[in-house]
């Protein structure tokens, strides 16, 4: 049943809600002061596997914002640190893998240690859950009405990551790994969706009242690519979590789709559909399943250039989108350079009646 108390689990159950919610990607970041006094306390993985940080990483935008949604602190990059390929994220480059390029790269890879290694980021969702729905001061503050999300990144763009070795533009590798050797890449994401389903459905065992998957990078594949190793995943997982755990909304954001969006968002069995800057709202949207909830898509440089352009654009996408079930969104997210009060000023334009 929908908690009547909570705007965004409304729209993302498939109700219009008026004035729309709204969370923003990478809504916790470093463009807050909060966010950079506790970055130098540890590294980025320690900051997502302590509890206490990842917790209170988590709830600075919903203490400033009062945003609608508390997305968990974390990263897509953990699902295959945890079943052991090495990770670093170095200054100015970004994240670093141990590259799998060989059957025996992907043998040394097990996902039966995903549980153990990934129990502190379920204790970080647990303490959120019952912070936000209970007694302490932050969730009695904002009524019970914070919307908890969980997230992974989906197969094809966690891929990317795991066969280029590092950050690209382009993932020549992992593109190339899909045509010249589709036997050793279709058994990476095999074992990449099942452990992200599982991944998940555990989450939402932990307090995650709905989950998103991260696409990324799927707007590099041609259409066939597309079909059978964005579309065909994504069903996957969303079919196993609808078996497992029936009635959690799962949000699809296949950045860069195009015009593979609809296709994606008809095929998949979503619940939401997240569509990038790129995309028309009000176009889209009559492209989309009937009822489905669609988020979006004021452009992160708009929101970092703020000002009247912002406030105009975004009441733009509120007013295009009234009457059918939507949050509002980025198309991406927060740029760091992002001023905190330009994201206040938004906040309260998509709040205004």
């Amino acid at each position: 049943m929908t908690d009547t108390g909570k705007p965004l689990l409304r729209v993302l159950q498939g109700e219009a809600v008026w004035p729309p919610p709204i969370w923003l990607m990478r809504q916790a970041g470093r463009y807050l002061p909060e966010f950079r006094a506790l970055r130098d306390q540890a590294d980025f993985i320690t900051r997502c596997m302590t509890p206490d940080l990842a917790t209170e990483i988590t709830l600075q935008p919903i203490r400033r914002y009062a945003m609608d949604g508390a997305i968990l602190f974390s990263d897509i990059l953990i699902l295959p640190w945890a079943m052991g390929q090495s990770l670093d994220f170095v200054a100015g480059k970004g994240p670093i893998l141990g590259a799998i390029r060989s059957e025996a790269d992907l043998a040394r890879l097990d996902p039966k240690r995903v549980p153990d290694a990934t129990a502190p980021v379920m204790e970080t969702l647990s303490r959120l859950r019952a912070i936000l729905d209970g007694p302490d001061p932050i969730g009695a503050a904002q009524g019970g009405r914070v919307t908890l999300l969980g997230f992974a990144g989906a197969p094809f763009t966690v891929a990317c990551y795991m066969v280029e070795g590092h950050g690209s533009r382009e993932f020549d590798a992992t593109r190339g790994m899909a045509y010249s050797d589709p036997l050793l890449f279709d058994r990476l994401m095999a074992t990449l969706t099942q452990a992200t389903a599982d991944m998940l459905v555990a989450q939402i065992d932990a307090g995650a009242e709905a989950v998103m998957l991260f696409d990324s990078w799927s707007g590099l594949l041609p259409p066939a690519q597309f079909r059978r190793h964005v579309i065909a995943p994504t069903r996957a997982i969303v079919q196993e979590i609808q078996a497992r755990r029936p009635g959690v909304p799962v949000i699809g954001f296949p950045r860069l789709a195009g015009i593979m969006a609809a296709e994606y968002a008809r095929e998949t069995g979503l619940r939401v559909m997240a569509l990038d800057t790129g995309a028309d709202m009000a176009a889209m949207a009559g492209l989309l399943p009937p009822g489905m909830t669609v988020q979006g898509n004021l452009d992160p440089l708009l929101l970092l250039a703020g000002g009247d352009a912002m406030a105009q654009e975004a009441r733009a996408i509120r007013d295009a989108m009234k009457g059918r079930p939507h949050v509002f969104n980025l198309g991406h997210g927060v740029v760091p350079p992002t001023p905190p009060e330009h994201v206040g000023d938004l906040v309260r334009t998509v709040r205004e009646v």
